[in-house]
This record gives C-alpha cells, sequence and structure tokens, in this order.
C-alpha cells in the first residue's frame, strides 16, 4: 500500500503509531531525553544544580505550551529566551569558575535563577490564553496548499520591497518609527508560506532554495545579523505542519544547526571590522559604505577563514548570548541604591505607549542605554557590544519594580498580553498557515531581540503590531487572498477532441 501525501500527513491529522511527527510531544520526549543528559553531566560542572535544573527547563516549556493548536512560533519565543539565559552556565565550563565566582558575585546566580522562573512564567501565560484554541477544518488547514508556487515567490518579492519601503519611512519621520517597524517583518509572513507549502507539497522547491539562500546572503550585508532570521523560520515552519520524523531529517537537522553555528561564529569573528567598515565609525548604526565594498570584505574574510580565530569567535558569541550578567549588575545596584519611586518602568513604558508620537511629537525617544547606566550603572561604551545600543532587558527592568518573585506576576501579564494579540489572530477567518504566519511575524517581530528587549519597546511592539495587523487582516489580506486563490477557483477546460 502506498503511503500518503504529504498533505495528507500534515499536521492534525490522527497520527498512525508508527509515523513521529515534529511536533511539540516529540518535542518534549526529545527535551526530557537532553535535560536526562545534563542531569547526568552536571556533577562534572561547577553549579550541578543549576546546570542540571536549566537544562530541563525546556522540556517544562514544551510540556507547558505543547497543545495541538498553540501556535508553533511561541516555540522559538520561550526557546531563545530560554537560551540567552542558559548560556550563561555553559559560559562557566569556559571560565573555569561558578556562576557566583565572576565579576558580578552572587548576583549572576540570583538573576540566572529568576530569568529561568520568568521563561517558565512565560509558558504558562502562553498556556493559560491559547490552551484551548479550536482546531482548524480540514479546508482551512490544507488551504494554502492550492496556491502556486510562483505567486507565493511574487507575494514574497511585494513584501520584501513593502520592507524596505517600511524602513526608509520609519527614518524619515519619528511619528512612523512604531508603524513602520511593524510592517517591516511582514515579508516573514510570504516566506513562512512558502516554506509550509513546499513542505506539504514538495512543489516549489528550486524557488524555495533560491530565496532561502539569497536571505543568507543579503542578511550579512546589514549590521544586525539578519542572516539568522530564515533559519529560525524554517524551522517553524516544519514545526507547523508537523513534519514526518525520519532519520534523514534527523540527519539534514543536524547539518541545518551545524551551518547556522559556523555562520554564526564567522559573523562574530568579522563583524567588529565589518561594522566600522560599513559606518565608517564604532559608534553609528548608519550604513556609509557602498554595497560593493561591503560584499567584497565578506567575501575576502570568507576565503580566508582559516585566518579567523574560530576560538575567540566561539566564547565571544557565548558571552554576547548569554544575557545574565546585566541582569545581575542591576540586582546589585538597585539593592544598593534603590530606584526612587514606584513602578517607574511600568509607568514609564505604559505612558510612552500611550502617547502616540503624532499627538505628542515632544515625546522623547526611548534610549536603552540611558536605562542601562541608570539601572545598573554600567559604561555604555563597553567595546563587547559596538555598534549596538544597550538594554537591561524587560525581565530586569520588572525586577526593578518588583522584585523577587513579584516580578514573575510583571512577566505574567506580558506574556498574556502577548498571547491575546496572538489569540485575536489565530482565531480570525483565515487559512491556518496564514494564522500561523502573521504570529509568526508577531513573535519575531517581539521576541527576535529576546530577553534584551525592554519594556517599553516590548509593549509597544505589542500594541502596534496589533493596531497595524489588525487593519490588515481587515483590509488588505482578503485581496491577496483573492489573488492567491484565483488558479484554484478557475474553471478548468474541457478535454479537446484530440484527446477524447
Amino acid at each position: 500500500m502506498r503511503e500518503r501525501t504529504p498533505a495528507m500527513d500534515a499536521a492534525f491529522v490522527p497520527k498512525a503509531a508508527a509515523v513521529t511527527r515534529l511536533d511539540y510531544s516529540f518535542l518534549v520526549k526529545v527535551f526530557v531525553g537532553v535535560g536526562v543528559l545534563l542531569a547526568m553531566l552536571s556533577p562534572l560542572t561547577r553549579d550541578p544544580l543549576a546546570f542540571a535544573a536549566g537544562g530541563m527547563v525546556p522540556a517544562v516549556a514544551m510540556w507547558l505550551i505543547g497543545r495541538p493548536t498553540m501556535p508553533a512560533s511561541v516555540i522559538y519565543l520561550v526557546l531563545w529566551q530560554w537560551a540567552q539565559t542558559y548560556a550563561r552556565i555553559l559560559q562557566t565550563l569556559a571560565d573555569g569558575e561558578s556562576l557566583g565566582g565572576g565579576l558580578y558575585g552572587p548576583n549572576v546566580e540570583r538573576a540566572y535563577w529568576y530569568m529561568l522562573a520568568s521563561v517558565v512564567t512565560l509558558a504558562l501565560a502562553f498556556r493559560v490564553v491559547l490552551g484551548r484554541l479550536p482546531a482548524p477544518t480540514e479546508q482551512s488547514r490544507l488551504w494554502h496548499t492550492r496556491w502556486q508556487p510562483q505567486d507565493l515567490v511574487i507575494l514574497y518579492l511585494g513584501t520584501s520591497v513593502l520592507s524596505v519601503m517600511a524602513r526608509y519611512a520609519a527614518g524619515m519621520s519619528s511619528a512612523l518609527g512604531q508603524p513602520m517597524q511593524a510592517l517591516q517583518y511582514l515579508k516573514v509572513l510570504a516566506l513562512f508560506l512558502m516554506f509550509t507549502s513546499v513542505l506539504m507539497t514538495g512543489k516549489g522547491g528550486k524557488f524555495v532554495a533560491i530565496v532561502f539562500l539569497f536571505e543568507v546572503l543579503s542578511g550579512f550585508t546589514g549590521l544586525l545579523s539578519d542572516f539568522k532570521a530564515v533559519f529560525i523560520q524554517f524551522a517553524i515552519a516544519a514545526l507547523a505542519v508537523r513534519i514526518r520524523w525520519t532519520a534523514i531529517m534527523g540527519v539534514m537537522s543536524v547539518v541545518w544547526l551545524a551551518v547556522l553555528v559556523v555562520l554564526a561564529l564567522f559573523w562574530t569573528g568579522v563583524k567588529g571590522e565589518y561594522r566600522q567598515l560599513a559606518t565608517g565609525s564604532d559608534e553609528s548604526q548608519a550604513i556609509r559604505a557602498s554595497l560593493g565594498d561591503r560584499v567584497g570584505y565578506l567575501t575576502g574574510r570568507a576565503l580566508a577563514a582559516d585566518q579567523i580565530d574560530w576560538g575567540e569567535a566561539a566564547y565571544a558569541l557565548l558571552i554576547r548570548f548569554a544575557y545574565v550578567d546585566i541582569f545581575a549588575s542591576v540586582i546589585g545596584v538597585q539593592e544598593n541604591a534603590p530606584e526612587p519611586g514606584a513602578m517607574r518602568q511600568w509607568s514609564d513604558a505604559v505612558s510612552h505607549v500611550t502617547q502616540p508620537r503624532f499627538l505628542f511629537p515632544s515625546k522623547p525617544v526611548l534610549s536603552d542605554t540611558e536605562v542601562y547606566v541608570r539601572l545598573a550603572r554600567g559604561d555604555p561604551t563597553e567595546q563587547m557590544r559596538e555598534g549596538t545600543s544597550i538594554s537591561v532587558g524587560y525581565m530586569a527592568e520588572n525586577f526593578v519594580d518588583l522584585g523577587f518573585p513579584g516580578m514573575l506576576a510583571g512577566i505574567f501579564v506580558i506574556g498574556a498580553f502577548a498571547a491575546l494579540v496572538a489569540r485575536y489572530f489565530m482565531t480570525r477567518n483565515l487559512p491556518w498557515m496564514v494564522r500561523e504566519g502573521t504570529v509568526l511575524v508577531f513573535v519575531y517581530s517581539i521576541a527576535r531581540d529576546g530577553v534584551e528587549m525592554s519594556l517599553p519597546k516590548m509593549i509597544g511592539a505589542i500594541t502596534m503590531f496589533f493596531l497595524v495587523f489588525s487593519l490588515l487582516v481587515r483590509f488588505g489580506y482578503p485581496r491577496v487572498l483573492a489573488w492567491l486563490d484565483r488558479p484554484a477557483a478557475a474553471p478548468k477546460a474541457a478535454p479537446s477532441r484530440a484527446r477524447r
């Protein structure tokens, strides 16, 4: 008997016992296995409890959010923030010292546990709000497989142009900054639809390969290592369609991860010189060098990859990714010299969001670095983050206002707010993958910077996304969907007599 087609074997179809799929239950099993392995290795570390307990958090988080209709992008939101926390315990292996044995002392250990608890709280908030979403109909779940690959490529090109226009518009007027920022990631939806269509139908693979390669290469020409985005989005697409898991798929996943790590190490090894070449300064984020000069530099470094200190790049990537020490510095500062006033961080965030710039043109521009200096007494010129602003992150800001464990209430409110917005889009009358893709755009816009995102920016991004995309869903999506549906809706030509 022949196997069922990929479309029929997609998400939410009752699974045969012999078939393993990339879904929440599979991830729970994988992360339980990883957690057990880390627990077995923990006695060899300087912080065995922190090492073992932190390694089990992904399994706990997957169990909390593991509902059949939970958007796949929630996995990215939770795991990305966990990884930024757990990277600090891995740093202790490289440093040869315990969590509390470094510059910030025992506060690093406290910050580590507070952040792990915050990640679990976020997962709990999404479970409470999104745990009982109604399942899609078979027609809604498979609707996007009717669309032509070439039309999805055109959609990708159109949204890419729109994203570039939004980026330029945001730079022209501060009043347009937030709404245009919400639009900048619109092409993520088009990419997601392309990926899920290919994974479910097997059609359009060449288009996807070309687009994927283009996204990786173009990601290197900016300043913020956007090359990794397309890897993440493809992985989420595979999760969304509950792709069948085989040994070959496992090998491909290892290769996928290895390529991503190598690219990240390469970028870490060259980004300091590249940013100076691109901007002509160690402090500016405005690109001045031509595209040809930037591509030429990156090509030259890639051809001379043996001249990169890969060990140093690996350590630099690790300490840059781990975002616990800044939280630890906030703990030390606030306990020695508490921030005056009650709930200042939340008050400033709500005030900033409720005062749109087109009505309040004199509203001050958000400065993450100013908050960093005020709350952590940090040096904004530190070289480990040259060319970028520094934020203490929304978790640390919640600690400043509410302490621990009170900060978990603030984290839960943020998670529930984000989950409510996701729920709104997941319950619209749209093809299921369009709903999943819209929530992916949403999650990527608020989770791209992980725990580094400040409280005002987090709340503002959630609010602005809802306002902008609710209008798109109401007035823009129907026209685009009608255009994508036109080949399927067109009547088929009657067979000619020669073929009768």
